[in-house]
């Protein structure tokens, strides 16, 4: 359908800071349309009548449209984000279409049990008592701008393969994928209202899905402060609210530790995608035996990285997604000077166009810095030193955050220790980073409510109705 608004947004290329495309500014008419059109196709369209095995077939269709369009959306994803391009075709484009065929095939398999109860039946009768998973209803689905065309798979592939309807609202900064996307669901051969795409801003359109009385769940990825608020202002009407939020992970490196092995990951751990990751490996945990050659291997590494475009092939690292970004980032950089922290790499914007910030290290840093504390969702990462397991569990502790934290050791004693000490969704081990559609993913304390992915995925779009029955 066609915006009611006549307002258009433009869309910058994050490496140069020109104008590419611009997009609708939607409404409240069109925020009202789009939920109508998800109602309608929930309640009596043709999707409410499909059997499972039928939407199997439509989301493995996306899917191999996805594959078939690859070179395409790597590109958009590039220009849109600012990404490298090459990243893009490796990570973004096969990650959403491997996460389409992985809940596909929980179209078919989603089911109830039954159960055995104590109530009594009429004389001669019996009771049979069971549970079914049925789908929630039309969901609204806000996204972010770091990994836009994954976000979308990962909202839309559980809640369609449950059998919801959906409203999605990407990123402002990063639309270009997601309504490619939707020329791709309509190209499968999905009935019209199952996926409504509204381009906008989070203050006006999000705000609009997030309160309207058509939408039964909204399902959140972004920020730990647009999470509370949305959280909020979900209770009047009690949706079901999903949210994955901000992080501060701790990357943990253990004295017996492969030095060269924790060099690389440490330094991917953060400068992957420039930094601009809910998981990324933003503070790093040296026991005192290693940590100067792991901090300066970390920031040689930080200063190889070649900044430029994201579709220039030589690429390492592209720009950061807007200047408002940059500048915050910037910012957070400058607060740990002033703080007096030192900057062991990196550290300045270069002065050419585009948004990008060079990979920076930095240390002298105490747990109380705005740089340790915050999210800074860019390529920095802080560096400290630790003596023991208890002492660098409490300092993987010390934050509002517990998305995920990584632990380098070959030490498996130590490190069956250390995973119940620390407070995160995910723990990973000689890695930092593999997100699985089959693993759950989430995280503790404020980093948000509920599980992505696997069976409790799937879950978190049905609503669990039990079934009594004399007979």
């Amino acid at each position: 359908m066609q915006s009611e608004s006549s307002v258009r947004i433009p869309v910058l290329d994050p490496a140069t800071g020109a104008e590419v495309a611009s997009i609708a500014d939607a409404n409240r008419a069109d925020v009202d349309k789009a939920v109508a059109a998800a109602r309608e196709a929930f309640e009596r369209g043709a999707w409410a009548k499909m059997v499972p095995a039928e939407r199997e077939a439509l989301i493995w269709r996306l899917a191999d449209l996805i594959d078939k369009h690859a070179d395409e959306l790597a590109e958009l994803e590039s220009i849109d984000n600012g990404k490298t391009k090459k990243m893009a075709g490796i990570v973004d484009v096969p990650g959403a279409r491997n996460h389409f065929r992985y809940m596909a095939g929980w179209a078919t398999k989603i089911e109830g049990s039954t159960i055995d109860i104590s109530v009594g039946a009429p004389a001669g009768g019996r009771v049979n008592a069971f549970t079914r998973r049925e789908p929630i209803g039309v969901v609204a689905q806000i996204i972010p701008w770091n990994f836009p065309l994954v976000m979308a798979a990962w909202k839309l592939g559980p809640a369609l393969a449950a059998g919801c309807t959906c409203v999605l609202k990407p990123a402002e900064q990063t639309p270009l994928t997601a309504l490619r996307l939707g020329e791709l669901i309509m190209e499968a051969g999905f009935p019209a209202g199952v996926v409504n795409i509204l381009t906008g801003y989070g203050e006006t359109v999000g705000a609009a899905l997030v309160t309207h009385p058509g939408v039964d769940k909204i399902a959140f990825t972004g920020s730990t402060l647009v999470g509370k608020m949305i959280n909020k202002a979900a209770t009047d009407s009690l949706k079901r609210v999903s949210l994955e939020l901000g992080g501060k992970s701790p990357v943990v490196v253990l004295p017996d530790a492969d030095l060269d092995t924790v060099i690389r990951g440490a330094a991917g751990a953060i400068f992957f995608n420039a930094g601009q990751v809910c998981a990324a490996g933003s503070r790093l945990y040296v026991h005192r035996k290693l940590f100067d050659r792991v901090v300066e291997g970390v920031g040689a590494a930080a200063q190889s990285i070649r900044l430029g475009p994201g579709l220039d092939p030589g690429t390492q690292m592209g720009p950061l997604v807007s200047r408002e970004q940059q500048e915050r980032v910037m910012g957070y950089i400058q607060s740990g000077r002033s703080e007096g922290a030192s900057i062991v790499a990196g550290g300045e914007a270069p002065s050419h166009p585009g948004y990008y910030v060079q990979p920076t290290v930095i240390a002298d840093v105490k747990g109380s810095m705005r740089v340790v504390q915050e999210e800074i969702f860019g390529p920095v990462v802080v560096a400290q030193r630790f003596d023991d397991l208890d002492e660098v569990a409490r300092l993987a502790n010390d934050t509002p955050y517990g998305l995920s934290a990584s632990i380098w050791s070959n030490d498996l004693t130590a490190v069956h220790r250390l995973v119940p000490k620390i407070k995160a969704g995910t723990v990973w081990v000689n890695t930092h980073g593999p997100v699985d559609a089959n693993m759950p993913f989430g995280g503790f304390k404020q980093s948000g409510l509920g599980r992505e992915h696997g069976r409790v995925g799937i879950e978190m779009y049905t609503e669990l109705k039990s079934v009594c029955m004399f007979v």
